[in-house]
């Protein structure tokens, strides 16, 4: 491992963990250096969309979010990427994806979603690995400040009609074991980033499965933690973005020696739009941070200049690779 001489002694082994577009992002961004040997770890518990549908229907472990991190990591053509994303908008196969689709295809000619990923790897001719958190098939459930539990990753954060409710712990239902190679890859990597994304539906998810606290709490590598931009509404109503780190560190029992945090203008009629829905820019409480023991707080322009609130592959890119290029203690 290069840790001590970030991307400049060698090859660079760096693991994003996390799913969703926060993952595809990050991923996207991180292919463009080749000094980089790049791993994705994935959570397996979307409930929603056309990955629950096939869960349900099919009995198999949603592909969606691995699909979108092999489509990031893929060196193949622009059409095979946009095959394995493309969703058909009419019936009988209106809202399925195609990508999932050939996922369960290859599960039943192959006899595996393991086999599966890595058949679907090989087509694409991804660079880097992407690895599924566990093989078992788990359901996320949130307890709220009511009393009241919700099952099902598409159920939580969705707001209630009455009364506005917290979550206050979470779990999986039955519970899961990671995938050894995700321990492994924890465990031998330079570096740890953990993703953006909805908190409890895309990072903290990989948390809970049995192993990957204990391993990330142990691995010698740096982890470096990217923050929302935006606040999740009937997840993260209020929070900052040591907030978000309480959590990272409840579940994950690591604190991140860095965190990546946006600095710069949103247009306002983009604030105007996500205030509507309940979404607002994620404060920024750098001493907080500092004072839970976080080492290196990065404020850099990482969003993206199109029509969402979302964080921009270059530029992320390009912010994490400084972080990789300098001692963790440092301050700025």
């Amino acid at each position: 491992m290069n840790r001590a001489n970030g991307l400049n002694g060698g090859q660079t082994t760096v693991t994003v963990i996390g799913g969703g577009t926060g993952s595809f992002s990050v991923l996207t961004g991180l292919k463009a250096y080749p000094e980089i040997h790049l791993r994705s770890i994935v959570t397996m518990m979307d409930s929603g969309g056309d990955s629950g549908r096939l869960r349900d229907e099919f009995g198999v472990l949603p592909p969606g979010d691995v699909r979108r991190c092999l489509v990031a990591l893929s060196e193949e053509t622009l059409l095979l990427r946009d095959l394995f994303s493309f969703r058909f908008a009419e019936q009988p196969l209106q809202g399925r994806s195609f990508g999932n689709l050939l996922f369960l295809a290859l599960t039943k000619i192959l006899g595996s979603e393991e086999e599966a990923t890595e058949a679907a790897g090989r087509i694409l001719k991804i660079g880097g690995e992407v690895i599924p958190v566990t093989w078992d098939n788990a359901h996320l459930c949130a307890r709220l400040d009511d009393g009241s539990l919700v099952r099902g990753e598409a159920n939580i954060g969705v707001p209630k009609a009455e009364l506005p409710t917290s979550i206050v712990g979470l779990h999986l239902d039955p519970s899961a074991t990671a995938n050894p190679r995700a321990l492994a890859a924890i465990a031998e990597s330079d570096y740890i980033v953990l993703a953006p994304g909805s908190l409890y539906t895309s990072t903290l998810p990989n948390l809970l499965v049995e192993g990957i606290a204990d391993t990330l709490q142990a691995t010698p590598a740096t982890v470096i933690y990217v923050a929302n931009l935006m606040t999740c509404p009937g997840e993260t109503d209020g929070y900052t973005v040591s907030r978000h780190v309480e959590q990272i560190v409840r579940y994950g029992r690591r604190i991140p020696d860095a965190v990546l945090v946006h600095e710069g203008w949103v247009p306002p009629d983009l604030v105007e739009r996500y205030e509507a829905e309940g979404s607002y820019r994620v404060p920024v409480d750098a001493d907080a941070l500092r004072s839970m023991g976080v080492r290196r707080v990065l404020s850099r322009n990482v969003m993206s200049t199109r029509s969402l609130v979302r964080h921009d592959p270059d530029r992320a890119a390009k912010a994490l690779v400084e972080l990789l290029n300098e001692p963790p203690a440092a301050s700025g």
